[in-house]
């Protein structure tokens, strides 16, 4: 029997296992993390991840503002009952059908005034219709 103070190993710890299980949890909160940022913006449309449409020459565009005020291609509308305004569209289409209508809704806009422009829209002839937002932030 060796009863011999001899040199005793030191105990070691291996590290490597450590970072492997580290990583893997790294990982997997990186892909199943959602990021959300909670700030204030003054947002005057909706917005919306569409592609940009083509440009289209002909295109009447209707803005919708908070108070209910209309203005077809920046001219403001005195009245705004949908006769008018469907008077107004056919003055701005020239008689032509093929005529987008592009409604610049404010986001804070009633959801009324812009059926009015879509009711005044169909009264005037005009079937294709669209809808101005701005581009998410996310995108560039």
């Amino acid at each position: 029997m060796n009863f011999r103070p001899g040199q005793r190993d030191e105990p070691e710890i291996n590290l490597i296992p450590f970072i492997d299980i580290l990583l893997v949890i790294l990982i997997f909160l990186m892909l199943t993390t959602t990021y959300s940022k909670f700030t204030e913006l003054q947002v005057n449309l909706p917005v919306a991840d569409a592609e940009q449409q083509r440009p289209n020459p002909r295109e009447v565009v209707v803005a919708v503002g908070t108070d209910g005020r209309y203005a077809i291609n920046k001219e403001v509308l005195e009245g705004a009952g949908v006769e008018t305004l469907a008077n107004a569209l056919s003055r701005a289409a020239d008689g032509q059908r093929e005529v987008v209508v592009i409604i610049s809704a404010d986001a804070a806009a009633t959801h009324q005034s812009v059926i009015n422009v879509m009711d005044a829209a169909r009264r005037a002839g005009l079937v294709q219709v669209t809808f101005a937002t701005q581009q998410s932030g996310g995108r560039p």
